[in-house]
């Protein structure tokens, strides 16, 4: 008789750890079920994913007066700063415009660029296109500065005008003569000097 009690309370004892076992699975350890094991994953990759790009910005705009008191526009589908250096912006897909104080507009566009908002100097790279009064201009590579008042076009340099085309190394544009000279490193192609104060590109 206290044999079976005892094998009694023992089946008891075992019931009921396997209950408590069972209850414990079932609401106390649902996160590590295989399927929210993966949504947690994703969540955290995200979350990595916006940290790395909390420095990006989009459709920004700057203006303002350069040194000569020209007045320019240069906007951007994306930028973000330098990591080392927060005067430097890197930007992609950019759109520049250039007021001059004698009532010409310079617009260049290229798909990438670097802005220093403390000196106001540009570069533009790649797919560089220009247009200054009835004159397009493409280049791989533009540089305007505003420190030393040029604006500099090279590599590929190629101009389509009403006068005629134009294919040259390198372009360099005097903002305060308004003179544009035509340079060249190889045999070829043209060196000229041409006075900007008639208006043409």
């Amino acid at each position: 008789m206290i044999d079976r009690k005892k094998k009694l309370r023992l089946i008891q004892f075992f019931l009921l750890f396997f209950g408590l076992l069972i209850i414990y699975l079932t609401y106390y350890n649902k996160e590590i079920t295989p399927d929210q094991e993966k949504i947690s994953t994703k969540i955290s990759e995200t979350n990595e994913d916006v940290s790395e790009e909390k420095d990006l910005f989009f459709n920004i705009e700057y203006s303002g007066f350069d040194l000569q008191g020209n007045r320019y526009s240069l906007k951007s589908k994306e930028a973000y700063f330098d990591e080392l250096d927060q005067a430097i912006v890197y930007m992609k897909v950019v759109d520049a415009i250039f007021y001059f104080k004698d009532g010409t507009i310079l617009y260049v566009k290229a798909d990438n660029g670097i802005y220093n908002n403390k000196t106001l100097d540009m570069k533009f790279e790649q797919n560089v296109k220009a247009n200054y009064m009835n004159s397009e201009l493409f280049a791989d590579k533009a540089e305007y500065s505003n420190t030393k008042n040029f604006l500099s076009i090279y590599e590929n340099v190629r101009i389509n005008d009403i006068k005629g085309n134009l294919i040259a190394d390198k372009l360099l544009f005097d903002i305060t003569s308004q003179k544009l000279d035509i340079t060249s490193f190889s045999n070829g192609k043209i060196n000229a000097n041409v006075n900007l104060n008639e208006k043409r590109f």
